[in-house]
């Protein structure tokens, strides 16, 4: 179970149909092999750390990859906006790293670039960059992970995450039929919050669409135009999420169908504090979903 952990953590938090196919692609191909990964896969709603927009955002995301016999990858994606209202690439997003594994131990530390639209209202918009880190040990009847990593936003301070993971992979049909149920914990502050709240949220949304309703991010109510909003947890070490997701695929050939439901449980509700007054969000459990298909081939021949 080394690579599915690691790389659904490394390539995109809480997005894990495509990077559940990276793992056991991995396994299915020669570990002395080097090989490229293609995937085009849809999620209904952007959810980070248990947050989310009061307006979904559903993004269909092509993505490409080389994963190097070395460790080295480079991962390129680009997420497409879907919604009925707005249309738009919102997103692309660079990831780069190295990956190991050796005997029950796996890891590996990447860095990724964000590049977003304008107008994105992704609860994730003011991220520019990040660095990851993970390792993992398999002990057979469970395998345990733990994640660290750094989100540097554009005008506040660094957001530094940990999570706990703990995950078990079951297998039918020869191996073609892969299914692991894991459950996720993490922890961490809330810089990028309160910049989503200050240029998106509320009355400053950068679509110019009033952001008011409910989600797990919760539900303010603003009725004027808000210019500095402050979350009074912003910099403490809380925990914000647990999630529990049910990663399945199927292999047949070269190509590989996923499938991750995945059901989130923020925690630490923000207190905001707006030119208005003074709010706090009612947060609410959030279920999500993506679907994709991928495609993998070796670059080198085998001897």
């Amino acid at each position: 179970m080394k690579r599915y952990l690691l790389l659904s953590v490394i390539l995109c938090l809480g997005t894990m149909a495509g990077a559940f196919a990276q793992k056991t692609t991995k396994e299915k191909a020669n570990k002395e092999d080097s090989y490229v990964l293609m995937d085009v896969s849809y999620m209904n709603d952007a959810v980070f750390m248990g947050r989310r927009d009061s307006i979904t955002a559903p993004y269909l995301l092509p993505s490409i990859g080389y994963y190097d016999k070395s460790g080295l990858f480079i991962d390129a994606t680009v997420s497409y906006l879907t919604s009925s209202d707005e249309q738009r690439v919102d997103l692309f997003y660079l990831t780069g790293g190295y990956l190991f594994d050796s005997d029950n131990w796996s890891g590996g530390v990447s860095g990724t670039a964000y590049f977003y639209n304008e107008d994105s209202y992704n609860v994730q918009s003011e991220v520019v960059a990040d660095i990851t880190g993970l390792i993992s040990y398999d002990f057979e009847l469970l395998e345990l992970s733990v994640y660290a990593s750094a989100y540097f936003n554009k005008n506040s301070s660094p957001d530094i995450f940990l999570g706990l993971m703990a995950d078990h992979t079951f297998r039918a049909f020869n191996d073609h039929l892969l299914f692991a149920p894991r459950f996720s914990v993490y922890a961490g502050s809330q810089y990028f919050y309160e910049e989503y709240y200050t240029t998106s949220r509320l009355g400053n949304r950068k679509s110019g669409t009033n952001g008011q309703g409910s989600g797990s991010g919760g539900s303010v109510d603003s009725g004027t135009e808000v210019t500095t909003v402050q979350i009074a947890e912003a910099s403490e070490f809380n925990i914000l999420n647990m999630e529990l997701g049910f990663p399945m695929q199927y292999h047949f050939g070269q190509f590989i169908l996923s499938f991750t439901p995945t059901w989130a449980f923020p925690q630490t509700p923000a207190t905001l504090t707006t030119d208005t007054g003074t709010f706090e969000e009612d947060l609410e459990n959030v279920f999500y979903w993506s679907v994709g298909l991928s495609y993998w081939f070796n670059t080198n021949k085998k001897k």
